[in-house]
C-alpha cells in the first residue's frame, strides 16, 4: 500500500518536480493542497502528457495543468461504492475527503482488485527486414537480436505480459519460421500467440487485415524493435479518455539547427537567431486502435500506420497523441542497438 500522504505537493510545486513525486509513488496522480491539506486539485499522468504536447514548460507550476474540480469520495463511503464508482468513471484513483475538502485518504483501484488479466490484444510487428542492421540481420531476423541474455521481441512480450496482457498476435515475414520456432503458440509464457502471415510485406497498418476475427475492444499495435518502459494501461485509459478511435504514441524529438537561423518579412531582417532548437512530435511506432478502424485498411495491400491515420484525420474520426516520457529506444540502426545493449541492466532493465 501507498503512503498517500506523499502523494501530496503544493500547487506551486514545478511539473517536472510532480513528475519525480508521481513516478517515485508509481500511483500516476498526484494531489495540489493548501497548507491545511484542503484540496486544490489533482495532476494525473493524462494531465501531465496533455500539457507536454501543449508545450507546457516543465518548469511551470502545476497550477497551470491541474484538474480543479476532480471527482472525490466522502469519509465512510464504503469500499464496494469505492470502487463502483472508480469503475464508472474508469479512476485508478480516488482522493476521499472530510469536512471542509480536507484530504483524509487516496485510495487507488489496483489495492482492491488483484492482478487482473487485460483482454485487450496486442499485435506485434516481427515481418520487417531489417537491412539497417545487416550484417546481423542477414541468418537472423530482428527481432530475434539479443539485448541482454534474450531477443527484443520476447523482451516486449514479456513487458506485456507483465502488465496483464495474454492475448498476442505477431505479424512475420523476413525468416518467419525462425520468429514462429523461438515463441511458438506462448506455452511457454502461458499466454496465446498466434501468427499473420505476410506472403509480401504489408506495411504496419496493412498487416492488420490479416486479422482473422475482429476484436470486440481497442487493441494495441506495436513494432517489434522498440525497448520501452511504457505503461500499456494508462496508454489504453488516455485512449478512452479522450473518446480517440486511434491513437497514436508519440516522441519528442530535437534537432538543433547548426547555422543562425534569419528571419525575413517584407525584404527586411527582423532578427537572427543562433543555432536554434527545433523540437517536433515523431511517432513511437506504438498505437491504440478501435476496431471499426480495420474497415478503412485494404486487403493484401502494402498500407502504413501514417496513410491509417490520414484517413481517419480526412474522415473527421478522432484521433490522439500520447507522449511518451519513460523510456524508449527504436533499434533501426547499428548505433541504436549497441545503445540499447548498453541501457540493458540500467534504465531498460
Amino acid at each position: 500500500m501507498t503512503n498517500w500522504e506523499n502523494l501530496l505537493v503544493s500547487a506551486d510545486t514545478s511539473i517536472l518536480r510532480a513528475m519525480e513525486v508521481m513516478d517515485r509513488g508509481a500511483k500516476q496522480i498526484v494531489l495540489a493542497v493548501s497548507p491545511e491539506r484542503v484540496l486544490l486539485g489533482t495532476v494525473t499522468d493524462g494531465d501531465i502528457r496533455r500539457g507536454i504536447l501543449r508545450g507546457e514548460n516543465l518548469h511551470n507550476p502545476i497550477s497551470s495543468i491541474m484538474n480543479r474540480k476532480p471527482i472525490v469520495a466522502a469519509v465512510g463511503t464504503s469500499q464496494d461504492d469505492l470502487i463502483a464508482l472508480m469503475k464508472a468513471r474508469r479512476l485508478h484513483q480516488l482522493p476521499v475527503v472530510g469536512e471542509g475538502g480536507v484530504v483524509e485518504d487516496v485510495v487507488f483501484l489496483d489495492d482492491y482488485l488483484q492482478v487482473k488479466q487485460n483482454d485487450n490484444w496486442v499485435v506485434l510487428m516481427a515481418g520487417g527486414l531489417g537491412t539497417r542492421l545487416a550484417p546481423l540481420t542477414r541468418d537472423c531476423p530482428k527481432p530475434l537480436l539479443k539485448v541482454g541474455s534474450k531477443p527484443i521481441l520476447e523482451l516486449i512480450l514479456e513487458s506485456f505480459i507483465a502488465q496483464g496482457f495474454y492475448r498476442f498476435y505477431i505479424s512475420v515475414n523476413y525468416k518467419a519460421e525462425m520468429i514462429i520456432e523461438h515463441f511458438g503458440n506462448g506455452q511457454r509464457w502461458g499466454v496465446e500467440i498466434r501468427y499473420l502471415h505476410e506472403n509480401t510485406r504489408l506495411g504496419t497498418a496493412g498487416a492488420l487485415s490479416l486479422l482473422p476475427e475482429r476484436p470486440s475492444a481497442p487493441f494495441i499495435v506495436m513494432n517489434g524493435d522498440l525497448m520501452t518502459k511504457i505503461n500499456f494501461e494508462q496508454a489504453l485509459h488516455f485512449h478512452f479518455e479522450n473518446k480517440a478511435k486511434a491513437t497514436m504514441c508519440v516522441r519528442e524529438y530535437e534537432y538543433q539547427v547548426p547555422y543562425g537561423v534569419v528571419k525575413v518579412a517584407h525584404n527586411r531582417l527582423y532578427a537572427i537567431e543562433e543555432k536554434p532548437v527545433q523540437r517536433f512530435f515523431i511517432s513511437g511506432g506504438i498505437y491504440i486502435l478501435d476496431p471499426e478502424v480495420l474497415d478503412l485498411i485494404p486487403k493484401q495491400s502494402y498500407y502504413d500506420m501514417p496513410s491509417l491515420f490520414e484517413s481517419l484525420i480526412a474522415n473527421k474520426k478522432a484521433t490522439a497523441a500520447y507522449p511518451i516520457r519513460e523510456y524508449w529506444m527504436d533499434i533501426g540502426r547499428m548505433d541504436d542497438y549497441e545503445q540499447a545493449i548498453q541501457d540493458y541492466g540500467g534504465v531498460a532493465k
